[in-house]
């Protein structure tokens, strides 16, 4: 209190004088303001000493309303709330239900002003007498007012004050109800009282109680259910039906005997409404709080954690948090629960609880970036064999794993580059199956990058000789290395970082490292690369993923939120021709062939990561794409073989087409079923052949002639201490990698293979007069692996260019 403030009276003595003037003044039975002038002598300037420390107006906030989190389709996916509530208007609201609450709560509501002198008297004389408070006589206002109260308290000291048992509180109480019936109408209080009311059982309000407890909007209430609801306001938890039967009963029946009392029914109705039961417990409905008791707890919250990073809903996560709780939100979002069923289906299928690996996958639509279901073989909780980790996303989001190595999935990005660099699609390297590149240099975008002992080796055999296509359908590791090596690490790595791929768990670019295309370069989450691979489908548009679709507040009105945020990343043209290459993939021979299925085109790549610590496949059609993983999420990581999964061990059967191929298969299945089939659209001319400089024709020279041309134009050269089967004579070249007819990009490193003379032609023999010359037939071009016999590369001729 401020010195310069007179002393306040009595709390008692206050109230007191507050009413006996304001009676005396028509004031309660009008429900006008207190008089402070006007009224003659001591009484006027007592009264005017009491209440100038009361406040004038009482701010009504918004009341909390529950949120709702909707699929695609509409169907509920969560309700988050502080306060089970859904406000309705006086019209959805029984009159019966009206009536119930006014007989019993304040049956002369509609006569008295804000103040009922006569109860609140009689309850300060008992309550004098009893030396406290022991009984109330609030009118419905009042009731009103400090439920406003307590609704406005933002701290536990503000709670505390507003329902404290002081007549200090009941002072303020009084002169706030004074204020809102100066401006608000009978039927509007007692509409706003039934919607802010707590009705026990986790419901505030008429409307979520009798959706509660009948199963019915307050608009179908019948008449004992009314008297029930009214009975409730006093003491929701000691007349709770649900667990006290006989005392909620007994509450309900005072209700009706006061309603028959007063005339509002008959003693008919009331005696019929007695006999009926309480409470039917099949229709009680209870309303789930939380992405927890989402059937989809995993998307749920990742949905929750992007809506918390949109300003619009608060300056801090705090502030968002609890805007989304008791704003009564509608929020729509990308889910559909057929896919999500298809995939869930197909993880259930594939995998199991108890087994020791995890599995997930996550799907999207291309050209939108939509996810349109999200599942994984670990169910949330926190039991044995549930988690709260969501293994389709990134550490950054509430629950994210953070990812797992990607293996040669990663092999899309550098085909990508490679493509958009000008390399053609039948581009040739000698790929041996072990491959030294230690110390050998890679180009990145601030230097170069190098491992002191490096020889990686194939997991699949392969042609010698593979073009860019025989390399991505066998997965051939060392000709990816020595792609990515003549491309450069920088163009693959701003490529994928453009398609949304970086660390899983720090956030940061993925590592430009020699073995970067075979997925060593960070830990990628399935939702990541399906985002990525969906960029392929869209022949070139990278889209964010996006779930959260619109916003709706609580009167409908649209609330900003990020919408779609796509742009192109590489032409349609490097797109299709990925496509073209990833489409070879799935074709027989391919590592993806086992997983081919209907009548749509469809492209994909495998991934293993070294050591079997994780196995992938991604994929998809024209119409959507998913990316499947199967990992050790229990660190630190180990070999997926002697592993449990889908209920027995793996052993060296673990592959990215064998193990995670399947999941991928078997969701697409379920999600493109009945959807009309569609192609990729073909590569032109110039993305298939390429834009590379022709090589000169070193065949039959000597190294140093061979390293000199090559060198004169601008092509770097090694020489491979393999020999070969060769034509030319012995020791000098062969041919070359890339070879001469493929041409090579700008620049590229050259290997000169030098022949081993095995196929020199032997020496003309002299011609003897009168003995006939057999003529020896023109040598043939090797017709066995690597080196078809094709015209130029055409895609019209699956059998050709080493297919």
């Amino acid at each position: 209190m401020h010195r310069s403030e007179p002393a306040r009276p009595g709390a008692f003595r206050s109230v007191l004088l507050f009413l006996l003037v304001s009676t005396l003044s028509g004031a309660l039975v009008a429900g006008l303001a207190l008089p402070l002038a006007g009224l003659a002598g001591v009484t006027t300037q007592t009264v005017h000493n009491t209440v100038q420390f009361l406040p004038q107006d009482l701010a009504i906030p918004a009341s909390q309303q529950k949120t709702v989190i909707q699929a695609a389709d509409g169907s509920l996916i969560a309700t988050l709330y502080k306060e089970n509530r859904t406000e309705v208007s006086l019209k959805a609201i029984n009159p019966i239900m009206l009536k119930a609450i006014v007989a019993i709560e304040d049956d002369r509501f509609y006569e008295h002003g804000a103040i009922d002198a006569k109860g609140t008297l009689r309850a300060l004389l008992r309550n004098q007498t009893a030396g406290g408070v022991s009984q109330g006589g609030s009118s419905i206002t009042q009731q009103y007012v400090k439920l406003s109260l307590v609704a406005k308290a933002k701290t536990p000291e503000e709670r505390a004050a507003a329902t404290a048992d002081t007549y200090e509180r009941k002072i303020a109480e009084l002169r706030y109800a004074i204020a809102v019936e100066q401006k608000v109408s009978k039927d509007e209080i007692l509409h706003r009282y039934l919607n802010l009311a707590f009705f026990g059982g986790r419901s505030y309000g008429v409307e979520a109680a009798a959706r509660h407890y009948f199963g019915v909007p307050a608009s179908k209430l019948t008449l004992p259910q009314a008297a029930l609801l009214a009975g409730l306001v006093k003491n929701p938890v000691g007349y709770d039906p649900t667990d006290a039967p006989k005392k909620a009963k007994d509450r309900r029946d005072t209700v009706l005997m006061r309603m028959r009392d007063l005339g509002i029914i008959t003693a008919k109705q009331s005696a019929a409404a007695m006999k009926t039961p309480v409470i039917d417990p099949r229709k009680i409905q209870v309303v789930p709080n939380g992405c927890a008791n989402s059937k989809y707890p995993f998307y749920c919250d990742y949905v929750v954690a992007k809506l918390k990073e949109n300003p619009v809903f608060g300056r801090s996560k705090e502030d968002r948090e609890n805007y989304i709780q008791t704003a009564g939100l509608t929020i729509r979002t990308s889910l559909d629960p057929k896919m999500q069923a298809a995939a869930q289906s197909s993880i259930d299928k594939h995998s199991k609880p108890t087994d020791q690996a995890v599995a997930a996958i996550t799907v999207v639509e291309p050209n939108t970036g939509l996810v349109k279901a999200m599942a994984q073989s670990k169910p949330y909780g926190f039991k044995k064999n549930q988690t709260a980790y969501n293994y389709n996303v990134e550490k950054s989001y509430p629950g994210g794993f953070g990812g797992f190595q990607n293996g040669s999935t990663m092999k899309a990005f550098t085909i990508a580059a490679a493509i958009q660099k000008g390399v053609p699609l039948n581009y040739r390297i000698n790929s041996p199956q072990t491959l030294d590149l230690s110390g050998q240099d890679f180009k990145t975008c601030t230097g170069v990058a190098s491992d002191p002992d490096y020889t990686p080796k194939n997991s699949t055999k392969t042609v010698p000789d593979p073009s860019m296509i025989d390399a991505a359908r066998a997965s051939t590791n060392t000709y990816f290395l020595q792609l990515s090596q003549q491309v450069g690490l920088c163009p693959i790595a701003t490529l994928a970082a453009r398609m949304g791929m970086r660390d899983a768990q720090t956030e940061k670019p993925l590592l430009q490292v020699p073995s970067m295309t075979l997925g060593s370069a960070g830990l990628i989450t399935p939702m990541m690369l399906s985002s990525a691979y969906a960029t392929f489908a869209a022949r070139g548009v990278f889209c964010n993923p996006q779930v959260v679709t619109a916003v709706a507040s609580v009167r409908g009105k649209s609330i900003a939120t990020p919408g779609r945020s796509c742009k192109p990343v590489m032409t349609p043209q490097v797109a299709d021709g990925v496509n073209y290459v990833l489409h070879e993939v799935m074709e027989p021979g391919g590592t993806g062939s086992k997983l081919k299925f209907g009548r749509s085109d469809l492209a994909g790549k495998t991934g293993t990561v070294n050591e079997n610590k994780a196995v992938w496949f991604a994929g998809y059609s024209s119409k959507y794409a998913a990316a499947s993983v199967v990992a050790d999420a229990t660190p630190p990581a180990t070999n997926l073989m002697n592993q449990t999964f889908n209920g027995r061990t793996l052993g060296h059967e673990v592959s990215g087409s064998g193990t995670a191929g399947p999941i991928w298969e078997t969701a697409m299945r379920g999600i493109l079923a009945g959807l009309p089939s569609s192609k990729f659209v073909q590569p032109d001319e110039k993305t298939i052949r390429g834009n590379v400089k022709d090589l000169p024709m070193v065949k039959g020279m000597t190294p140093e002639q061979a390293t000199a041309a090559l060198q004169a134009l601008g092509f770097k050269v090694s020489v491979s201490d393999t020999l070969v089967d060769s034509d030319a004579v012995s020791g000098t070249v062969a041919y070359t990698s890339p070879r001469t007819e493929d041409g090579a990009l700008p620049g590229a490193l050259v290997t000169l293979w030098l022949s081993n003379g095995s196929k020199a032609l032997p020496p003309t023999p002299p011609v003897t007069p009168g003995i006939p010359t057999i003529p020896i037939p023109p040598p043939t071009k090797p017709t066995g692996p690597g080196r078809p016999t094709c015209p130029p590369w055409d895609p019209k001729f699956p059998k050709c260019n080493g297919r």
